[in-house]
């Protein structure tokens, strides 16, 4: 009886909550056709075709005007024809191309990517926000995930707005007690410190130019038992020999240029941190880099449009990111801490909306079960482009791109023990040209259908990069029909 009180007491205050407040739907539905080949450039037999799809939705709770509730979920995300049935890992005892992710639509029928609070202070230029959110710099090349803290917003005070933020990134080994050394977890993982992310941004605009001024300091502390949270505990690939992220500590500056008919994105980031794990092997999956134990990177991104007519646009982007030239030694790179995917220069070579972060199927060559490089690591590219629209509902877009590795790749293979040998004498910084095309077309101003691909010619280091080896060299290519509803 007192359980049936208590539920009939819930549901009275929260239907009275419901029904004065102020309820605004939004989201986005996609289907995504793929065809995707030769993504090991012959090393194996890679022919992919399927289709995936995502239902997402953003539902905005105003309490007053000062008091918000915020979640977005994403429902029904899967492979068409998988769906009803147990992963490889569990049906098997093998884990696929997809590993945790494949039969998605069974074991994801419904996630929750955010859940939060905001708040404004009355009569002060306060907002602040408390729960699981979205954390970001720049373009999303360096930081693009969502975690759970608190942030807070101070308005016209100091330029437009300054941002400064908490996360806790990790909770140790699900333990509450920090303490160093604990039982061992099933993956092995026994120090159960934590991960810490602080950050700021200050964003202005000055005439023609609206900029951001940001920086981020991240702390893991779990080193003891030889994994980080980075990149160890996040249950999927990333570039081969990355290293152990244990300090990192970055400032960067971006923004966005409009005048007449220009229009110009730009991001520069320098990152200096800590691999407090001493290494001497890379391990069985070629996992970790062998370094001194210090870290430091940058980026540098700038994109060009000209609107040269009403119909035509021309444009052009150039990136570069650094790079390790000893993966054997000495100081080791990193150009970001976590992203989900979504900075877009290509279609193949580092188009990567991944299944380890909110996407659901690998969509490039910075796949986990390729793990060709991701945003600006190790890579120096120059893309020229154009976009035409000859009807209002109609645009088509085709770049030219040519790629270099910012530090020579040297090819490795395995050392025919546990580990893999990096070869000091065979390199190169040939990563290969890449052609894309895109065409969209408005079937209404909500429903957009699009067809998009791109064909990759490998070079040497891209060779290195994804096999080891220069002896495969077929071209890349992929196809994919997009069909998006955004309400």
């Amino acid at each position: 009886m007192k359980h049936l009180i208590r539920v009939c007491v819930v549901l009275i205050v929260l239907s009275t909550f419901l029904y004065s407040a102020d309820f605004k739907v939004g989201g986005v539905y996609t289907a995504w056709g793929q065809s995707q080949h030769d993504f090991t450039f012959g090393a194996k037999k890679y022919n992919d075709n399927y289709v995936v799809q995502m239902l997402r939705f953003k539902v905005q709770v105003a309490v007053n005007e000062h008091l918000r509730a915020v979640t977005r979920f994403d429902m029904a995300q899967g492979w068409w024809g998988v769906d009803n049935a147990l992963k490889s890992k569990l049906r098997t005892g093998t884990a696929g191309g997809s590993s945790l992710f494949d039969f998605k639509d069974t074991n994801f029928l419904f996630h929750v990517d955010q859940a939060y609070i905001e708040f404004d202070i009355p009569e002060k230029p306060l907002t602040f926000r408390v729960g699981r959110m979205w954390y970001g710099v720049g373009n999303k090349i360096m930081v693009d995930n969502n975690y759970d803290g608190i942030q807070a917003d101070l308005k016209g005070v100091l330029g437009k707005k300054i941002t400064v933020s908490w996360a806790k990134v990790s909770e140790g080994v699900d333990g509450l007690s920090d303490e160093k050394s604990l039982p061992q977890d099933q993956r092995n993982f026994t120090d159960g410190r934590d991960a810490h992310l602080f950050s700021f941004n200050f964003n202005n605009k000055v005439s023609s130019l609206d900029y951001n001024v940001y920086g981020f300091y991240y702390n893991d502390a779990s080193v003891a038992d030889m994994n980080a949270y980075v990149p160890d505990h996040l249950q999927f690939f990333k570039t081969r020999f990355s290293p152990q992220v244990t300090q990192l500590t970055a400032l960067g500056v971006s923004g966005t240029f409009k005048k007449g008919k220009i229009k110009a994105d730009f991001e520069a980031d320098y990152l200096k941190g800590k691999d407090d794990i001493k290494n001497t092997k890379h391990g069985e999956n070629q996992n970790w880099d062998i370094n001194d134990g210090n870290l430091a990177g940058y980026n540098l991104y700038l994109k060009l449009v000209h609107t040269t007519t009403d119909k035509l646009s021309l444009g052009g982007v150039f990136g570069m990111g650094s790079g390790d030239n000893d993966l054997r030694g000495g100081k080791g790179n990193v150009n970001k801490l976590r992203t989900s995917g979504f900075f877009y220069i290509t279609e193949v070579w580092e188009d990567s909306i991944m299944p380890d972060e909110e996407g659901i199927t690998p969509q490039g060559l910075g796949a986990p079960n390729v793990r060709g490089y991701r945003e600006l690591e190790n890579t120096t590219i120059l893309q020229i482009n154009a976009e035409y629209k000859p009807l209002k509902k109609l645009s088509a877009f085709v770049s030219y791109n040519y790629l270099r590795s910012t530090q020579p790749i040297h090819a490795w293979a395995s050392d025919g023990a546990d580990d893999w040998k990096i070869d000091p004498d065979t390199k190169s910084n040939d990563l290969g040209q890449e052609v894309d095309f895109r065409v969209s077309y408005k079937i209404y101003d909500e429903l957009t259908f699009t067809l998009r691909g791109g064909y990759f010619v490998p070079g040497k280091a891209a060779g290195y990069l994804i096999n080891g080896t220069d002896s495969y060299n077929d071209p890349a290519w992929e196809l994919k029909s997009t069909l998006t509803l955004k309400f």
